[in-house]
């Protein structure tokens, strides 16, 4: 049963640096542009859902997806942030 918990693991953590970079480019693209073609019902609904698959993962104690989520919901907040700040500059 140990070999397949290494294989679990695994999949858990390809799955996790997958999801986190695949979230990369808009945060490259909001410090670009600002974040004005993302919504804010959007970021709101994917930071809940990331901030509650972080939490799962502090209650299952899985590293891959503290991980996965913890670095997503950065980014999440970056892109916020940025938005915010374009928001301001603006006006």
């Amino acid at each position: 049963m140990g070999s397949l918990s290494v294989f679990t693991d695994t999949i858990g953590t390809v799955a996790a640096v997958l999801t986190t970079i695949a979230f990369a480019p808009q945060a490259i693209r909001t410090w670009r542009d600002g974040g004005e073609g993302l919504s804010w019902m959007m970021l709101a609904l994917f930071g809940s859902g990331v901030g509650l698959w972080f939490v799962y993962g502090l209650l299952k104690n899985s590293g891959p997806l503290m991980l996965a989520n913890g670095l997503t919901g950065l980014q999440v907040g970056f892109i916020c942030g940025m938005k915010v700040r374009r928001a301001v500059l603006k006006h």
